[in-house]
């Protein structure tokens, strides 16, 4: 068991690394000496878990979306997709490795032949924001000419937009404001008048967001790992 957890960590630790690359200085320049400084680990163990670079930044594609923590229950469903979109946005903002990494690789068009499915983080997105709005339209809280698929795929384009607007003109430093405005305008198209009038777009909830998230993954970890201590 102890041996299986020291892989585990070797392998996040990698993953972590390379992500924080891929930010730097993108698929094309990045390494896999680079890497191994950044991580610490022998070229030995980095092969065992990846057997090249684009398998590596694979993964950290792949993981984009669960890198998040996962946001506080609500209410609304609605409110539930505002949060993880200021979630997001504050993520970038703090310069979170994992989220930062992941974006870079989806969005950089990079080689048509470098190998990289960048649909997978994008159509997980997709995905995840279809699930949540189709729980809103079942829950009464949307206009009833809104087309779940249609608006999912608006939500996840949008953002993708919005952060690379933010990226470069102030380096993510105004993600969130950004985000809100996005947001307010999306929802406002497609939310019952009354449900509208009780999300919270406040420029604070971003950071409460976040903090409640973490705090709450981090009792799930405690608690996992009590239980198999």
């Amino acid at each position: 068991m102890a041996q299986q957890e020291r892989a585990i960590r070797t392998r996040q630790k990698i993953v972590k690394a390379a992500a924080e690359l891929f930010d730097e200085v993108g698929y094309e320049a990045a390494t896999i000496s680079e890497v191994l400084k950044k991580c610490g680990v022998t070229k030995g163990a980095l092969y065992f878990h990846f057997s090249s670079k684009e398998e590596l930044a694979q993964e950290v594609l792949a993981a984009q979306v669960s890198a998040l923590p996962p946001v506080p229950p609500q209410e609304l469903f609605l409110q539930q997709s505002l949060d993880e979109a200021l979630l997001l946005a504050h993520m970038l903002r703090l310069g979170d490795p994992m989220v930062r990494g992941s974006i870079r690789l989806t969005v950089d068009q990079g080689s048509p032949l470098d190998g990289l499915d960048r649909r997978v983080p994008m159509q997980g997105w997709i995905n995840h924001n279809m699930d949540v709005l189709a729980r809103a339209k079942a829950a009464g809280e949307l206009l009833p000419h809104v087309d779940v698929a249609s608006t999912a795929t608006l939500f996840t384009s949008s953002f993708t937009g919005v952060q690379v607007l933010s990226k470069i003109m102030t380096g993510h430093a105004d993600m969130v404001e950004r985000v809100l405005d996005l947001m307010g305008n999306l929802i406002a198209a497609i939310a019952v008048p009354g449900v509208l009038l009780r999300l919270d777009f406040s420029r604070d909830r971003a950071e409460q967001v976040y903090e409640e998230a973490v705090r709450l993954r981090d009792e799930r970890l405690a608690a996992e790992a009590a239980a198999t201590a």
